[in-house]
């Protein structure tokens, strides 16, 4: 198997895995009463742009989209997959049988330029949470869960690393 198709293969036990730490995350915060991401309306989000609409002033207020909910999940499960292969693309197949936390961590960080800079202004909370009533707490909220990815990107980048051998 070329380095290229290992690395993609690779991209989805490890993506599938720090999504999944990530919910674990999100799970918890919402036990102790913080709010986390409602994949339902990035469903929605998603869904509207197939009639051109890519920006919404309350993504909670636009009209409801059918499968928005499977859509979501889609979406955040895809994006963690997207984002461990380009991890494995930056830090290349030598990483892979080695895995250190470093890369894993840096990568799960810069991550959260995607929600900052495309997903809270499309859904209507402004760029970093502006819009929202109190922006450095999401803004604070969204780096912490984006380093908790990045340690997911590390723990599942570890257990393939072990399962290759």
């Amino acid at each position: 198997m070329d380095e290229t198709w290992h690395l993609l293969v690779s991209a989805l036990p490890i993506g599938i895995g720090a999504t999944l730490l990530l919910d674990l995350w999100s799970w918890s915060l919402r036990r102790f009463g913080i709010r986390s991401m409602d994949w339902c309306l990035a469903g929605r989000w998603v869904g509207h742009w197939s009639r051109g609409r890519f920006m919404h002033a309350s993504i909670g207020q636009a009209a409801p989209v059918r499968g928005e909910c499977m859509l979501g999940w889609v979406l955040h499960y895809t994006s963690g997959i997207a984002f461990a292969a380009m991890l494995l693309t930056v830090v290349g197949a030598g990483w892979l049988r080695q895995p250190t936390l470093w890369p894993a961590l840096a990568i799960g960080v810069c991550t959260v330029v995607f929600p900052f800079f495309v997903m809270q202004p499309g859904m209507g909370a402004g760029f970093a949470a502006s819009r929202t009533p109190d922006p450095n707490r999401a803004r604070l909220r969204s780096l912490l869960t984006h380093t908790v990815f990045g340690l997911g990107l590390y723990v599942a980048a570890l257990v393939v690393a072990a399962l290759l051998r």
